[in-house]
This record gives C-alpha cells, structure tokens and sequence, in this order.
C-alpha cells in the first residue's frame, strides 16, 4: 500500500474522538447514560432528567461536540483603553474584573447552538418562565382554607440554612455554600436560578443532585418519616378543609406578590412569576394564557433549560471533590428539610390536640405534588382510611413559595 494512503489513514485514526477521549469522559459519559436509564426506565423526574442527562453526554463526547456545542464564538480578546481603540470588525465588551469593569475588544465568530440557549440560564429568564407555568398548575385552595400549614412549608426550609453553614465549615466561600443549601428546597428551577446568580461552575452538580433528590422523594422521606412520628400521630384523620371562594383564590397570589416583594425584593423574579401565573389560572379570563403557560411554553423551556444545563457538567469540573460534597449535603439538606417540617407538625400535633397528623409536615418541601403524595401513602400504610393528601398540599404549595423567599434571602446577602 502507498506510504501516503497508510499516513492518511493513520491521521484519519488520529482524529477520531476514540483517540481522543478521557477517563474522565468516559466516567462523565456512563453517568450520563445511568441517569438517561433512571429517566426512561425508572420514570425519575423524566421531564427534566432526560434532557440534563442527553446534555451531560453531548457535552463529555469528544471532538467539535466538546466545546463547539457551548462554544461562545470569540475568536480573539484584547484589552483596550477606551472605544476609540476598536479596530475594524471588533466588538466592545466590558467585563467586570473584582469591583471594575474592564474595556475589551473583540471579534466574534459564530457560537454554538447551546451556548446561546444557555444565556436563558445564565441570565436568570428560564427559571421564573418555569415558575410562571408552575403558577398556573398551582391551586393554593388548600393553604387558604389552613394558613397554620404555612408556617410547615417554612419549616421544611431548615434544610438549606442548615446546610449553608455546613457547608462554610468544609471550606466552601459563602457564595458555594449558599448554592449547594438550596438543594434543600427540593425545587430545581429554584435551585438553578440562584446557582446561576452566585456559583455558576456548579450549576452542573446542583442541577444533577437536586433533580435526582427530588425524583428519590418516595424512597428519602418515609424513613424521616416513620422515625420522628408515632403511630398514634400516624393514624390522626384530620377533618375536611373549609371550601375557598374564586374571590379568595384571587386575591391571595395579588397579596403574597406585594407582601414578598416588598420585604425582598430580590424573589420579585420567582415569587412574581409564580403568583402571576396562578392569577391568569384563578382569574378565569385569560384561559388561553393559562393554557400556553401550564403546556407549550414550559415544555419548550424545559427542553432548553435541561439540554444546556446538562452541558455545563463537562468532565473537567464535575469529576472533583467538591462535586462528592455537594451531592452528599444536597442529601442532607434533603433531609433536615424533611425532618424540620415533620418535627413542626408534630408540635402542631400537640397544640392542636392531636387534631393534625404530623406526617403533612413532611410535605413542606417543594417537590409539587410528589411530597403531598408520600405524606398520603405513608398515612394510609397505618391507616387506608386515612386521606391526608389535600391537607398535605398546604405546606406543599407552602414549600414552593418558602423555597423562593430562601433563595431571594441568599441572594441578597450575597449577590
């Protein structure tokens, strides 16, 4: 054979991504199809666990697929003094350096296609979008008939400041900590919003954990559950829920807008989208903006936001220590979450006279309705009479509401 043809051939090899890749691709890689097996076969959070995992592998194969696919397109970066310095098919770009902003001219080249869908994260808009579809889908009858479970889906919120200073005691910086705490709300967009604000090279890990904790809710809560309550408490029937007027339903998401907003106005973004979606759902005259909100617009932002942040999990910075950290507090932010809003309950329990079952206490975190159901299911294992689950959709609905006025409290102190 020609020497010519065999070096051609032998460079074609080269160039394959088999000759390229990594260890740590190939570990990023079978991660990826473990969690696309849990999302397809298992049916954990597939919505969301599908698109992250089929981003997580676009993203860890090797060749144009690594970096292309987020590749931001500037092909060259060079400080300048001021404006006038531009040449001729440069761009201005200021960037901010500690507390100043710093003047670079650039030229650009075209991106790729998941960079750009990844500005929606970076910038803060998928998430409240997803809270406004969310919003829509929410009736908050339940929390308006008993405003006491309320203080259950604050309760549940204990997980993420428990963490939070965990997390500053195993050498985490403040704005890290606070990222890997919100795990503890049990709510993903929430936990992608504020890690896109202060901690955006975690936002793969966060994103994995928090959608993966949220999934496991049937098998993490019950056993919280079971040890921190009795039977006795277990088996309470709590009487049926006073009904609730249109007027109510309408008023409450005007009201919780201006009362949160005004106190931290830094949840404006979730908490607003949250409460006006759920005006466009109670108010009963704009049906056609509920219907897009609840259906086409959340699905398509679910895909964008999946896909992309998937894409930010690359081998280099998921394959660490702090990665390890960050899944096993996400647990226990999980947990202690779990475990402050049963506790509550149980002192409810009590101070009620034995009129509330505690186990509703555990639905205070924000996995809408999966932690309302577990509160049902572990009730009726002692008792098959027992139907907790609209009294558990109280602290649930609670739980959305309180992880975002968390997150808006973290994002003030450290934005």
């Amino acid at each position: 054979m020609d020497i010519n043809v065999i070096e051609a051939l032998k460079g074609l090899w080269m160039s394959t991504g088999i000759m390229m890749i990594t260890y740590k691709q190939i570990i990023m890689i079978a991660i990826s199809l473990i969690l696309i097996y849990l999302a397809v076969v298992k049916k954990f959070e597939p919505l969301l666990l599908l698109p992250i995992a089929f981003g997580m592998l676009l993203i860890n194969l090797p060749g144009p697929l690594d970096g292309g696919l987020m590749s931001p397109g500037i092909e060259s970066l060079r400080p300048i003094a001021s404006a006038a310095e531009l040449g001729s098919g440069e761009h201005l770009w200021q960037i901010k350096e500690g507390s100043e902003y710093v003047l670079y001219a650039s030229k650009l080249a075209p991106g790729g296609l998941l960079y750009y869908l990844y500005q929606g994260v970076k910038l803060g808009i998928y998430p409240p979008l997803i809270f406004l579809g969310i919003g829509c889908m929410t009736d908050f009858g339940p929390l308006i008939a008993n405003p006491k479970t309320f203080l259950l889906g604050a309760a549940a919120q204990l997980g993420i400041f428990f963490v939070f200073i965990a997390a500053l005691y195993l050498g985490f910086d403040v704005r890290e900590a606070a990222s890997t705490a919100i795990i503890g709300g049990a709510d993903g967009p929430t936990a992608i919003y504020l890690t896109s604000k202060l901690a955006p090279h975690l936002l793969g890990p966060i994103a994995v954990a928090a959608y993966s904790y949220m999934a496991l809710v049937p098998i993490i809560q019950p056993p919280i559950m079971r040890l921190l309550t009795t039977k006795e408490m277990r088996m309470v029937r709590m009487g049926q829920l006073r009904q609730v007027s249109q007027k109510e339903k309408i008023i409450f998401p005007i009201v919780v807008t201006i009362a949160v907003i005004l106190l931290l106005p830094d949840a404006a973004p979730l908490v607003g989208m949250l409460m006006l979606g759920n005006l466009f759902r109670e108010s009963g005259v704009v049906g056609r903006l509920s219907e897009t909100a609840q259906n086409a617009l959340i699905n398509i932002i679910t895909i964008f936001l999946g896909v992309t942040v998937g894409a930010t999990a690359n081998a280099e910075t998921f394959l660490s220590g702090k990665t390890i950290s960050i899944i096993v507090m996400g647990l226990v932010a999980f947990g202690v979450g779990t475990a402050g809003g049963t506790l509550l309950g149980v002192v409810m329990y009590y101070l009620s006279g034995k009129k509330i079952n505690p186990l509703i206490g555990s639905a205070g975190v924000s996995a809408v309705p999966m932690a309302a159901r577990v509160s049902q299911v572990v009730g009726q294992k002692e008792d098959p009479q027992n139907f907790l689950l609209m009294h558990a959709m109280g602290p649930n609905v609670a739980g959305v509401i309180g992880s975002a006025v968390a997150a808006g409290v973290l994002l003030n102190m450290f934005k």
